[in-house]
């Protein structure tokens, strides 16, 4: 599976502080149970990445409402 490829699989995410000191990505799903901890610059990093991606597919979105 990858980015372009879609699925039926469902998941609940939640982003968190953890009492530690990290920042938390909880993937809770069907058989998956993932906590991921990231430092706070390990996390802000990921939040300019969500952002690019997001500005990405908006111009994407834009793209293909133009072609039709």
């Amino acid at each position: 599976m990858g980015i372009n490829n879609e699925s039926d699989i469902a998941a609940n995410l939640q982003i968190g502080p953890t009492d530690v000191g990290m920042v938390r990505i909880y993937l809770e799903g069907d058989g998956i149970d993932l906590p991921l901890d990231f430092d706070p610059e390990e996390a802000e990093e990921i939040a300019e990445e969500l952002l690019a991606a997001a500005e990405a597919a908006r111009q994407i979105g834009a793209g293909s409402k133009k072609k039709k």
